[in-house]
């Protein structure tokens, strides 16, 4: 190849036939767009929409086409990305009234004729201060106050016809590339679905989940309110010395929902509380705080993990590859479950039983539990909300809650932070310091943890009473100081290097503050550690 071709040169000479693909590349293990070029001998690993950093190129382009046509659409008027909802990414749409569902339309529309043309994606490399200026030229102060806080020399931004942005990796070279998408209204905004990821010639399933939506909806008016919208605005408070004052605030808004949750649960004279929600989306401390919430509304709190229900382990079911799978519903003694909280909400005496891990075996050892008018059992674990869990419980004794970080911090208007990252980056930390697991082997896991929870958590998402955001509006500032030199572990040649490269990559962006200021009881101590609870 001559010196200087780009991937998609490459890809063409190759001969390599990819379905969905090429959508970008791993170059020496690194995410690359297609119109990166090559100036000496490199490995390449083509990506398509099969692949998380594929995908993740695909929907950032699609992004940017959402970008022009609603600059081509409604001049003058503005999307700011919120986060990922209904199996889509939810997006706020300001043109200066209620949206409308012709108006998702007329930009569904456009968008299609911005794809059909074929349109060249352009990536422009160039000093950071040329980049700023561009974007406040245009009204893009998000995009401004990202760059403006970063310490870089040069950056580079994409340009498509006479649409501009900004994006933290590649896209795609070329709008055609963009096959299928979808766009509808959502309340007072629009909707985006993508291919799937298991199946890239369907959309992605509809599935809504206003309780989700909530949630999201309530983050961000106090985000709002407190003008930290964006990392560029989280950065500019930090180094004007306000964060005191914004962990405070975000502590405090997590303690008065847990206090809400509390009262409800009294109101209602619920009696088991069940507490599901993915992996490091903190519901052990959660379950802690709600404890200590409860005692002050006048009621006794017993926490019960679902871990102490397995069945013995000869008798776990199996996954495919023939190995114990632990996540399946069939790995707890429902039976015996049912039968003891049964008994309790009777008012008799239970010898409750505990797992033995290393034998694989329940064992009996005199812990005895009878409940009373004023006590309440908290359960939490990945199949709380399952309902053949609970199957034999009357409902009303019952009150649900899913826990999971909803909602964060965008980068800026077009680039969310998803909150899969977050669990990650707490999920790195908590099993470097407490598991003694290398960031190689917890990204490495992420893919079967993810379809686990797709499986036996979500779906039952929706049927919570109450749905619990554990997001901390400063976490990533803290975790960056302690996560990024775990991440720089991760050695070149490690296939996970390209994950670790895009989480330091991210990171990069936020202004580090100290974990000393963190308090005791914060949710964040779960993983960061120096936590005032025992887990």
């Amino acid at each position: 190849m001559p010196l200087g071709c780009s991937l998609m040169d490459v890809y063409k000479q190759s001969g390599l036939q990819l379905d969905y693909g090429p959508i970008a590349a791993y170059v020496n293990n690194k995410s690359q767009g297609l119109n990166y070029r090559f100036y000496n001998s490199k490995d390449v690993q083509f990506l398509t929409l099969h692949d998380d950093s594929g995908m993740h190129t695909y929907v950032r382009s699609l992004f940017l086409v959402l970008a022009k046509a609603v600059e081509d659409v409604f001049p003058g008027g503005q999307y700011i990305m919120e986060g990922t909802v209904s199996q889509g990414y939810y997006c706020r749409l300001r043109i200066g009234r209620s949206v409308k569902d012709e108006d998702a339309q007329a930009l569904l529309c456009r968008m299609r004729e911005i794809v059909s043309a074929n349109l060249p994606i352009h990536r422009i490399q160039c000093p950071i201060e040329e980049a700023i200026e561009v974007f406040r030229g245009r009204g893009m102060e998000s995009k401004v106050q990202l760059l403006e806080t970063q310490s870089s020399l040069y950056t580079y931004y994409y340009q498509l016809e006479n649409t501009v942005d900004y994006f933290y990796s590649s896209l795609l070279t070329n709008t055609g590339q963009l096959h299928l998408f979808h766009l509808e209204r959502m309340a007072d905004g629009l909707l985006l679905r993508v291919p799937s990821q298991e199946n890239p010639a369907e959309l992605v399933q509809d599935s809504p989940q206003p309780k989700a939506m909530a949630a999201i909806a309530e983050h961000q008016r106090w985000l709002d309110i407190m003008g930290v919208r964006t990392v560029g605005e989280l950065n500019t408070a930090i180094k004007a010395g306000s964060v005191t004052e914004l962990i405070n605030v975000a502590e405090a808004l997590q303690e008065r929902k847990l206090t809400r949750i509390a009262d409800e649960i009294k109101e209602r004279n619920a009696k088991i509380v069940l507490i599901a929600g993915p992996s490091s989306s903190g519901k052990t401390t959660t379950s802690k705080r709600l404890a200590i919430q409860l005692l002050c509304c006048g009621m006794r709190p017993h926490a019960i993990s679902t871990d102490n229900y397995f069945v013995d382990r000869e008798k776990s079911p199996r996954a495919e590859n023939g190995e114990f799978d632990f996540e399946h519903i069939e790995a707890v003694n429902t039976e015996l479950f049912n039968e003891h909280m049964t008994a309790l909400l009777k008012g008799e005496r239970v010898e409750l039983p505990r797992y033995d891990f290393p034998s694989g075996k329940s064992v009996f050892e005199g812990n005895y539990l009878q409940i009373g008018q004023n006590d309440v059992i908290i359960l939490e674990g990945n199949h709380a909300l399952n309902p053949i869990l609970s199957s034999q419980i009357p409902e009303e004794s019952k009150y649900r809650i899913f826990v999971s970080p909803l909602s964060t911090i965008a980068l800026d208007d077009h680039n969310n932070i998803p909150t899969s990252d977050i669990r990650l980056l707490r999920r790195i930390l908590r099993d470097y310091r407490y598991r003694n697991y290398p960031a190689t082997e917890t990204i490495h896991r992420r893919r079967s943890v993810e379809q686990g929870e797709k499986r036996w958590i979500y779906p039952y998402q929706e049927e919570a009473d109450a749905t619990f955001n554990s997001a901390l509006l400063y976490e990533l500032n803290v975790i960056r100081e302690q996560v990024m030199p775990i991440l720089q572990q991760v050695g070149e040649r490690e296939p996970e290097y390209a994950e670790a490269s895009r989480l330091r990559k991210f990171l990069g962006y936020l202004v580090p503050v100290p974990g000393d200021q963190v308090p005791p009881t914060s949710l964040l101590r779960e993983f960061a550690g120096g936590s005032s609870f025992k887990y």
